[in-house]
């Protein structure tokens, strides 16, 4: 995680993202075909028109409000069964074949299947988006327990630290490169598996409306729409995470230099 941008640095992530508008802007200009590729000054004229009559906020909170409950719902039994298997070799050896079959089935396949099971009904959305991601979870949570580091355990134990002061200053710094990895990888895939859910059975939502548009060849409003939930996802990934990262490795920073 070390080349992580900090926090402190806004300036990098400001310069790269306009340097790719940019691009974006020549693209458009070369191709001269807005109907295609729309520049942005066009694309962020629909966003305000869209954003202004409502329709842009309705269905970009229907859309958090399902990325949220699915990723509460994957980053919590992911952790807790990447936790189990990392620390019980028996869990590891019986279970850890479930994980590959979870890992490989298509996503496409889960959400199908969802929706025949349980109803074209939030219940099978949120489901089908949670299961999709919490192997993914499992899986790396339980590679970050495979890697703890037994001296700090052993220093614990010198300690007679709690299990609660252990699991707070001693396994979950350590894991938190892990977890937080599995929450940039989980809101980036979570909220693409969302789109496709919508896409295929929801009347609300920022997929129903790309859906939409993508019948109408309307390219554009694709564009707004999408890349107004690119935008949430980057304000979170440098506001929240990033910042909540920094303090929580601070321990390495102090004990590697």
């Amino acid at each position: 995680m070390a080349d992580t941008i900090s926090p402190n640095q806004p300036h990098v992530v400001v310069i790269s993202l306009v340097a790719l508008i940019a691009l974006w802007a020549v693209a458009a200009w070369i191709g001269a075909d807005p109907s295609v590729l729309p520049g942005p000054h066009e694309v962020w004229g629909i966003f305000l028109h869209e954003t202004a009559s409502g329709e842009l906020p309705l269905h970009v909170l229907a859309t958090l409000r399902r990325v949220a409950f699915a990723f509460v719902l994957a980053m919590a039994f992911g952790t807790v069964i990447g936790i189990g298997m990392g620390l019980n070799n028996t869990l590891n050896r019986w279970f850890g074949a479930w994980l590959v079959v979870l890992l490989n089935i298509p996503a496409l396949v889960v959400i199908v299947l969802c929706y025949l099971w349980i109803g074209l009904n939030e219940v099978a959305a949120i489901t089908a988006v949670a299961l999709n991601k919490t192997a993914m979870v499992a899986v790396t949570v339980r590679e970050g327990v495979h890697a703890l580091d037994p001296k700090l355990k052993e220093m614990s134990h010198a300690y007679r630290m709690s299990r609660i002061t252990q699991l707070r200053h001693v396994v979950l710094p350590q894991l938190w490169p892990y977890l937080a990895s599995s929450t940039r990888n989980g809101l980036a895939i979570i909220w693409k598996i969302v789109l496709v859910v919508e896409f295929l059975g929801r009347s609300d939502g920022v997929g129903f409306q790309i859906h939409l548009y993508f019948q109408l060849f309307e390219t554009g409003y694709v564009l707004a729409y999408a890349l107004s939930f690119v935008a949430l996802m980057l304000v979170l990934e440098y506001g929240v995470i990033g910042v909540i990262e920094q303090r929580a490795t601070r321990w390495r920073r102090l004990r590697f230099g």
